[in-house]
This record gives C-alpha cells, structure tokens and sequence, in this order.
C-alpha cells in the first residue's frame, strides 16, 4: 500500500509577510512550519503504517528550496521517503496551478493508493488545493475528515458535517482531506532524525513533470490579487457630558435612530 501525504511549509502564524506588488505570500522567511494540519495528515499515515503491513508512506511539498526541511521532518516522523517540487518557474502559483504540478507528482510515483493532506492551510485557508489534486488524478476525494479505517480495498472515512457526521466508504485510490479532531501529532525521535539526515530526497521542476512553465506559476494562475492592504481602523468619537438637563440623551437618542440602532 503507498501513501502520499502533503506537507506544505508555511510561516509562523505572527509571521505572514505578503508583497504589495505581486500580491503573493512572501515564503523566503526563516521562521516556517509544517502546516498544522498537514502535520494531522502525516501523523495519520504513520498510523496506518504501523498498524498495517507494507505501507510506505512518501511526503510531498512544493516550495522554494528551503520547503526541504518539511520534508526532512516528515521522514523524521516516520515517513519512508519525500519528493520536493521546487524551482522558480512555480513561483506564485495559486491552487490550480500548484494543483496540477502536484497532481504530476504523484503521477510520476507511481500507483498511489491513499493520499492524505489537511483540510486547509493556515497561509492561503483555500481549503481548495486536495479536492483540485483529487480532480487532476481522476479520483474521488473526501473532506473534513475525522477518522480514517482502512479496509481492503479502500478507506471507510469519517466526515464532519452540518449537523453531526457521515460514514462514507471509498475505494482506492483516493484523496483524504483531514481536520484537527483526527488524532494528536506526535515528534519526531532522535533515530528518526538521523535516517532524514541521510535520506535523498528528490527535487522536480517542471522538466522532470513533464509540465509546460506557461501551466505553473504566476503565468499559470487564472486567480489575480487586485490589491492587497492593511484595513485602516478608525473611530469619530462624539463625547457629550451630563449638564443636568436632558439634552445629551435627547441628542444620543437622536443619534442612534439615524444609525437604525434602535
């Protein structure tokens, strides 16, 4: 059985930087995680690897360079292998284009049974990208995932719905996308450190993918950032101080009719 999870490097919460003139996210900052919910995703695989027997579980991410270390802390989780997609002819790809260099990704694996990502990123929160992958490959893709059992053949999943729950069985190959209530992301070990240090990881571009550079990247991307700015916060205050008489409230009463507030 072969699992791919998708690991995406995103930055710390306080640290999202995005670029006026582009409109994109800024990803060269040093301070960057693993997705949280990506880490759910791969702490689910692992699972299923250790409760079943020949699985193999390869991580995939793209970013620039530096996206290799989610790799290498993915394989020190317990994952067997990873793939970095990388180069800059993927620079500002929106969901559709980091979909379909995914997509060839995984294609270029090989027979894929399961593949598992979160539901969302904490960068983007598009919630978008699993269920475009899932349509490139041609298979079904299920969200909102809580549990996961794997049965022969295929996964009988758990999904969060409006209103309570659904049991849905899929077969494979089929794409996961899982929430934060699926399990508890463990840490890495010190043996499993030492294998991602040693482990080949390998890097695609869109030669290696098989991908045409007009496809991916900014170039590839249907989606526009028209204008990006910070809100402007602001407040006229109208101060009114108690003389005795009944004005002021008169005036507030006023005041709040014309806003429709009462």
């Amino acid at each position: 059985m072969n699992i791919v999870v998708l690991v995406k490097q995103v930055p710390g919460t306080d640290n999202v930087k995005m670029d006026p003139v582009t409109g994109v996210m800024i990803r060269s900052g040093k301070d960057t995680i693993i997705n949280p919910l990506d880490e759910n995703a791969l702490a689910e695989a692992i699972a299923i690897k250790n409760s079943h027997e020949n699985v193999k579980v390869t991580a995939v991410s793209m970013g620039p360079e530096s996206a290799m270390k989610a790799i290498k802390e993915a394989i020190a989780m317990g994952a067997d292998g990873g793939v970095l997609i990388s180069g800059r002819a993927f620079a500002g790809s929106d969901t559709i284009a980091t979909a379909k260099a995914i997509a060839a990704a995984i294609r270029k694996l090989g027979d894929v049974d399961l593949i598992l990502c979160g539901e969302r990123a904490t960068d983007g929160e598009t919630g978008q990208t699993g269920a475009m992958i899932a349509y490139y490959l041609g298979i079904p893709v299920a969200t909102y995932v809580s549990a996961v059992e794997v049965k022969e053949g295929g996964v009988i999943v758990k999904r969060t719905v409006e209103g309570g729950f659904e049991r849905v069985e899929i077969p494979f190959p089929v794409m996961v996308t899982v929430n934060k209530d699926i399990n508890e992301p463990g840490f890495p070990t010190l043996k499993g450190k030492l294998k991602a240090k040693e482990r080949a990881v390998p890097v695609y571009g869109p030669a290696e993918l098989g991908l045409d550079p007009a496809e991916l990247g900014l170039k590839g991307s249907p989606t526009r950032v028209v204008k990006v700015f910070s809100p402007k916060l602001s407040r006229d205050t109208i101060m009114k101080k108690a003389d005795g008489t009944t004005g002021p409230v008169e005036e507030m009463m006023k005041f709040l009719a014309g806003k429709e507030a009462i």
